[in-house]
C-alpha cells in the first residue's frame, strides 16, 4: 500500500519504503535501540511500508539491529558494498581489488591513526588495545582478531577502516584519498571518527538502489533517512531524503527534511510525521 503524506503545505512524495542507516541513527550514541524506535518501526510496517537498513557496519554487525526491529527485508552492509538475505546470505558482494587495497594500507598507515581491515567478515587489527577498538566491538557485538600485518591478509577485502579522535586528520584524507583512488574505490567518513575505503560500487547510493530493485520498488518511492557524509550518496537518488538532527550542515542541506536527532528518536518522529502523517 502506497502512502502520500503532507508536511505543512507540502505534498511528500509516496513511500513504498524506508531505508535506515543504523548508527548516529537508529541507534543512540550509546548503540541502545529505543523501545519507542521499535514502535514507530512497527506502526510504519502495519500501514504497508517496507523498512530495511544500510550501514558501513559489517555483515555481522547488523544481527542486533536486524533482529531488534524484525527485519525481514534484505539488509546492506558496508557501506552498501555487501547486500545480504535476512537469513544471513550474501546475495551481492564489492570487494577491493587487492592491489588497491595494499596501496591504501601503506598510505593510511601514519601517527594517530588505528588501522583495521574487515575481509570475509572478519575484523583484523595489528593493535587490539587500540582506543576506538572497544566503541566498535560494542556497536557490531563481536571483538577483532589480532594480526601481525593487515598487509598480509588484503585478499577480499569489503572495508578498510582509518580510525581515530583527531577528526580534522579524518576529514583532510578524506579529500587525499578521494582524488588518490578516483575510479579505484570510494573513501568517506561513516562517523566524524571513522574514514571508509570500499569498493568503487561499494556506496549508499548504489546499495539502496540495489534494496529497493531486490523488493521491487522504484528509487522515486524510497524514502532514506541518516546523518553522515556517506549517507549522501543514498540522498541523492531517493525519492525521500531526510537527515538527523545533529548530522553537519552539509549532510543537512542536501535533505529535504530534518528530523530530531538521533539520541531524541529522531527516526520515530520522522516515521510519524513525515511518512504517517501523524502529529
Amino acid at each position: 500500500m502506497t502512502r502520500t503524506t503532507t508536511e505543512g503545505d507540502r505534498v511528500l512524495p509516496p513511500i513504498d519504503l524506508l531505508i535506515s542507516d543504523v548508527d548516529g541513527t537508529l541507534v543512540r550514541t550509546d548503540k541502545s535501540l529505543t523501545e519507542t524506535t521499535r514502535q514507530a518501526v512497527d506502526r510504519l510496517r502495519r500501514a504497508g511500508v517496507r523498512f530495511s537498513i544500510i550501514s558501513a557496519r559489517p555483515t555481522r554487525g547488523l544481527r542486533l539491529p536486524l533482529d531488534g526491529l524484525q527485519v525481514t527485508e534484505p539488509a546492506a552492509a558496508f557501506n552498501g558494498g555487501t547486500i545480504v538475505a535476512v537469513d544471513g546470505t550474501i546475495l551481492q558482494a564489492h570487494r577491493l581489488d587487492d592491489a588497491t587495497a595494499r596501496s591504501v594500507l601503506e598510505r593510511l598507515r601514519r601517527p594517530g591513526i588505528e588501522l583495521w581491515l574487515f575481509a570475509d567478515d572478519r575484523w583484523l587489527v595489528e593493535k587490539a588495545d587500540g582506543p576506538l577498538v572497544a566503541r566498535e566491538e560494542r556497536a557490531v557485538g563481536f571483538g577483532p582478531e589480532l594480526v601481525e600485518n593487515l598487509a598480509d591478509h588484503a585478499v577480499r577485502v569489503d572495508k578498510i577502516v582509518a580510525a581515530s579522535d583527531d577528526h580534522a586528520l579524518l576529514a583532510a584524507l578524506e579529500q587525499e584519498e578521494g582524488r588518490a583512488l578516483a575510479g579505484q574505490a570510494q573513501a568517506l567518513r561513516s562517523q566524524p571518527y571513522y574514514l571508509d575505503v570500499t569498493a568503487p560500487d561499494a556506496d549508499k547510493g548504489s546499495g539502496m538502489a540495489a534494496l529497493a530493485e531486490a523488493m521491487g520498488v522504484p528509487l522515486e518511492r524510497v524514502a532514506v533517512i541518516g546523518d553522515g557524509h556517506n549517507d549522501l550518496p543514498m540522498f541523492a537518488r531517493a525519492g525521500l531524503a531526510i537527515a538527523m538532527g545533529q548530522a553537519s550542515d552539509e549532510v543537512k542541506a542536501a535533505a529535504r527534511f530534518v528530523t530530531a536527532g538521533n539520541d531524541a528518536d529522531g527516526v520515530a518522529q520522522a516515521i510519524d510525521r513525515l511518512l504517517l502523517g501523524r502529529p
